[in-house]
C-alpha cells in the first residue's frame, strides 16, 4: 500500500501541471523595485543600545514594580515611531529592545538587590544616552 502514495502524489503533480500548461500564459508581472533602505543615523549605536536598555528596564521595573514596565514598553512604541520609517528600521530596533529583555528575563526570575542595582544603572545610562543624542544631534 506504501507505494500507491507516491504514484498518487506523481499522478496529482502531473495533472497539475498539465492543468497549468493548458491555461492561457500571463504576462510578466512587473517587478516591483526594492525599497531604498535610509543611511542609518550618525546615533545609531546609541540608539541600539537604548533601545536594548529599556527591554531590559521593561522587564526588570515589571518583576520589581509590577505595572512599571508598561511605561518603558510605550517609550519603546514612541521611539519606534519616532525613528523606525521602513520595516528593516524597525525590526532592527525592537530586535535590540527584545534582546534586552530576553538576557534579562534569562538572568532574574524575582526582584533582588542585583536586579535594583541593575535597574538603577540602566535607568542612569539612559539618561546619559538621551541627553548625550539630544545635545549632539538634536538641533
Amino acid at each position: 500500500m506504501r507505494a500507491a502514495a507516491p504514484l498518487f502524489l506523481a499522478a496529482t503533480l502531473c495533472c497539475a501541471a498539465a492543468g497549468a500548461q493548458s491555461q492561457a500564459p500571463k504576462p510578466a508581472a512587473t517587478p516591483t523595485p526594492a525599497p531604498v533602505e535610509e543611511p542609518a543615523p550618525p546615533y545609531e549605536a546609541q540608539l541600539l543600545r537604548l533601545s536594548e536598555l529599556m527591554g531590559a528596564l521593561a522587564y526588570l521595573r515589571e518583576l520589581c514594580a509590577p505595572g512599571e514596565g508598561e511605561t518603558f514598553r510605550a517609550k519603546m512604541a514612541g521611539l519606534l515611531d519616532a525613528e523606525a520609517k521602513t520595516p528593516p528600521r524597525k525590526e532592527l530596533l525592537a530586535g535590540a529592545y527584545n534582546r534586552g529583555f530576553q538576557d534579562y528575563e534569562l538572568s532574574y526570575a524575582a526582584c533582588t538587590p542585583s536586579a535594583r542595582a541593575v535597574v538603577a544603572r540602566f535607568l542612569d545610562e539612559t539618561g546619559r544616552l538621551a541627553k548625550d543624542v539630544s545635545d549632539r544631534f538634536g538641533g
